[in-house]
């Protein structure tokens, strides 16, 4: 039987992740998504320096203040105003997260980790999102070239296509170690995974 316009739409409606997410004070299930990355490479430790690009509506910000503690920061930035309450080791700032000139980006600089959720509003054209996905990603990629520390880690959102190989070739030209990771959490008719880089590669120098 084709699918017409009143087919259900597998994005809405709650699942057991966005109703866990809710009792636990979490504004969307993407939380458990970076929950798992962190369990599985041991991402966040206390007293870390992270920014998290594109941060509305603010569960990574919340996941990764909690783990980085007190003695750590966390630099949230979106377009979007984040409404959920502000912990205390975090800065907001609503602008363009993707922007190198923003210097406002470097306030905890140099970072530890760089995170991004991002994902481009999907038209359902397959090839066009994908294509918009890779260009998003490799934006995160270049902040996080700019502004994580030798050694530091950065998380990326991508949706699988003919542009994947170019965003790990480019990953591992920066980081020593590159994973790709799918989360539980995602849905199972979505492609989008988690690119990691680890150990970002030591700084070089221009010659004189």
């Amino acid at each position: 039987m084709a699918k017409g316009r009143n087919a259900k739409n597998p994005y809405k409606g709650a699942d057991r992740f966005t109703v866990a997410a809710k009792q636990q004070g979490y504004p969307a299930r993407s939380v458990f998504k970076l929950e798992e990355i962190d369990r599985r490479i041991r991402l966040l430790k206390q007293g870390m320096h992270v920014l998290d690009l594109g941060a509305a509506p603010g569960s990574w910000m919340l996941y990764t203040a909690q783990k980085v503690g007190r003695n750590g920061k966390v630099l949230a930035v979106d377009l979007q105003e984040i409404t959920v309450p502000v912990p205390e080791n975090t800065t907001v700032i609503q602008g363009d997260a993707l922007s190198l000139e923003n210097e406002a980006l470097e306030a905890y600089a140099p970072y530890d980790v760089v995170l991004s959720d991002m994902a481009p509003n999907t038209t359902g054209n397959r090839i066009g999102d994908q294509t918009r996905s890779f260009e998003l990603f490799m934006r995160a990629l270049a902040v996080a070239e700019k502004l994580v520390k030798p050694g530091g880690s950065f998380v990326g959102k991508i949706f699988m296509g003919e542009d994947f190989p170019n965003a790990k070739k480019e990953l591992k030209r920066i980081f020593a170690e590159e994973r790709a990771l799918r989360p539980e959490g995602v849905r199972t008719n979505s492609f989008e995974l988690f690119l990691v880089g680890l150990s970002r590669r030591p700084l070089v120098k221009p010659s004189a």
